[in-house]
């Protein structure tokens, strides 16, 4: 079986089609060399890494580790200098007595066993890893062990510093342990998976903070003497202006992590004891990736929006808090959409991702490009599909119904609680209750809900308080989150979208044009098969994704 080519392998397991086969070997004929087959099969979307790394290890009898679930031991990674991890992308995970586990992408590479014996003094077992996963790794516990010394610097320069007026000087800015600071607050922020950092300033110190699985953990305290040199040297490489610090100001720069791209998001805003900079974290190509059916959508759910999203002309609105992922669920749409015989124009606040084939312009409120000057603009540049990054005022929501009435279809966002008030939300704004149902096709309302980590969680009964929650009549298995290292003793790994779609059936329309009330719509659209954003949440908890303390704090106010 070992002698069998890995492509010839991944069809005959049929995980690959022939025809798929040919094309990826064309390709890596056409790169003369530079892309290895498994990098070509993952680029053109054939299989995911993951996927080829599991086959790749069942060809070769090599065990497969999921390192994002595997408790690496610490002791092992400190036997393999950092230099030796990076130069073969390898990591060691475990040590047995005088034998040391390596993950690896390349197992039967004599040379790197061999180098990390000699290296070692230790016999090595190679398991399989994803190259991702094993930069993730490296950096995430080689970073840990430099952060002490990089703390230490900035201590130093503090001590330096600390009779300086207040005023930067441009070594004091790009003095290394500054550069090294921010370098290594972005770098361990995107190893924990964060979506944003928080650098706040108090009296005595400055804190910082990063948003994990929708929750705020703390990240390290630093001396307040650092707190402005940190902040100049953010501004500096955002393009901000670093002389103004009593307005707010934004900007963005791009990181390299372990191989990743970052687009970094950086907003600074003055404070009693300085300037908070929150920096928000996005991996270029991570919304291009997400298909509608990524997004976490039940069956039907999915079937009501693919019904929608298929209407030449009219509104969908998708309406959630901050941070619950309407953007992404957005471009999941305009991704299905864009074709090469439609003009799809957006206009956005920022310009999160840069999509081939849409034509996306950004808000420029200060040189007078906002939401609704920009639509004005878009609808004489012939458009069939546009996307509004938010309907933020009635101005903006007139002119974005009126476009939906004259025959082009309509993507935006509103912030909401639940579906049902979106509608009545845009009545409130000044648009006429007529053309709201004449134009609406229907509305997303979604939230984020943490997942519990599947090596710790823990199952017990659900109590009587707890199946009134749920909407049940009788106690069910449920689980409840533990910790451990695996998910950083927190309990919850990762998140997933609850979706509540209402769509505007004749029946919805009717009420909406007789000016119904929210409850109104609610119950029409329930008679009609709509699931509200508790029913789903409930069905998580009940499966073992989720525990009733999410189902509590994403949906006790709704």
């Amino acid at each position: 079986m070992r002698n069998i080519r890995i492509g010839d392998y991944l069809v005959e397991k049929q995980l690959i089609t022939q025809e798929q086969l040919e094309n990826a070997l064309a390709v890596q004929r056409e790169s003369k060399g530079t892309k290895k087959f498994g990098e070509v099969i993952v680029e053109l979307g054939y299989l995911s890494e993951v996927k080829f790394a599991q086959a790749l290890a069942g060809k070769l009898h090599v065990p497969y580790v999921d390192l994002s679930n595997f408790d690496i031991d610490g002791e092992a990674v400190r036997k393999v200098p950092e230099t030796l991890a990076k130069k073969y992308t390898i990591i060691a995970i475990n040590i047995k007595g005088k034998r040391l586990t390596v993950a690896t992408d390349d197992p039967y590479n004599f040379n790197i066993l061999e180098d990390v014996k000699v290296m070692t003094g230790m016999d090595t077992d190679p398991v399989f890893a994803t190259r991702t996963a094993i930069n993730k790794a490296i950096g995430k516990f080689y970073s840990m062990q430099n952060v002490d010394s990089v703390l230490e610097g900035v201590q130093a320069f503090s001590d330096m510093n600390n009779a300086e007026d207040d005023e930067e000087s441009k070594d004091r800015v790009e003095s290394a342990p500054i550069v090294k600071l921010a370098t290594t607050i972005v770098e361990n922020s995107y190893r924990a998976d964060a979506t944003d950092i928080h650098i706040e300033p108090f009296k005595t110190y400055t804190r910082i903070r990063i948003r994990v699985n929708g929750d705020l953990v703390e990240l390290m305290n630093v001396a307040n003497v650092v707190h402005n040199a940190l902040t100049t040297r953010l501004k500096l490489i955002s393009g901000m202006n670093i002389a103004e610090k009593r307005v707010p100001q934004d900007g963005r720069f791009t990181q390299v992590v372990d191989g990743t791209t970052l687009d970094v998001r950086v907003s600074s805003l003055p404070t009693v004891n300085g300037e908070k900079i929150v920096i928000r974290i996005l991996s270029t190509g991570q919304i291009a990736l997400r298909k509608i059916t990524d997004l976490g959508m039940t069956e039907y759910n999915y079937q009501l929006f693919e019904s929608m999203i298929k209407c030449p002309h009219g509104v969908i609105l998708v309406t959630g808090p901050t941070g619950s992922g309407k953007t992404t669920t957005l471009y999941a749409a305009l991704g299905e959409l864009a074709k090469p015989n439609v003009n799809v124009i957006t206009v956005e606040d920022p310009v999160e991702k840069n999509i081939d084939g849409i034509n996306q312009v950004q808000v420029n409120s200060k040189a007078g490009m906002t939401f609704a000057a920009a639509l004005r603009s878009i609808l004489r540049q012939d458009p069939d599909i546009v996307m509004i990054g938010e309907m933020r005022d009635s101005e903006t929501a007139d002119i974005g119904i009126r476009a939906a009435i004259t025959g082009h279809l309509v993507l935006s966002t509103l912030h909401t609680n639940d579906a049902a008030s979106t509608i009545v939300r845009l009545v409130d704004m000044g648009v006429a209750p007529y053309m709201v149902a004449t134009s609406l096709i229907g509305v997303i309302a979604q939230r984020l809900v943490k997942v519990l980590c599947p090596a710790c969680k823990k199952q017990r009964m659900s109590t009587d308080e707890e199946n009134k929650l749920m909407k049940i009549d009788h106690s069910v298995p449920i689980y409840e989150a533990c910790g451990c290292p695996a998910c950083n003793n927190t309990g919850y790994k990762g998140r997933t979208a609850i979706h509540e779609i209402i769509h505007c059936n004749s029946t919805v329309s009717s009420i909406i044009a007789q000016g119904g009330t929210k409850e109104q719509i609610e119950d029409a659209a329930k008679a009609h098969g709509t699931r509200l954003l508790r029913d789903n949440v409930s069905e998580l908890v009940q499966n073992g994704s989720t525990s009733i303390d999410e189902l509590v704090r994403v949906t006790y106010a709704i």
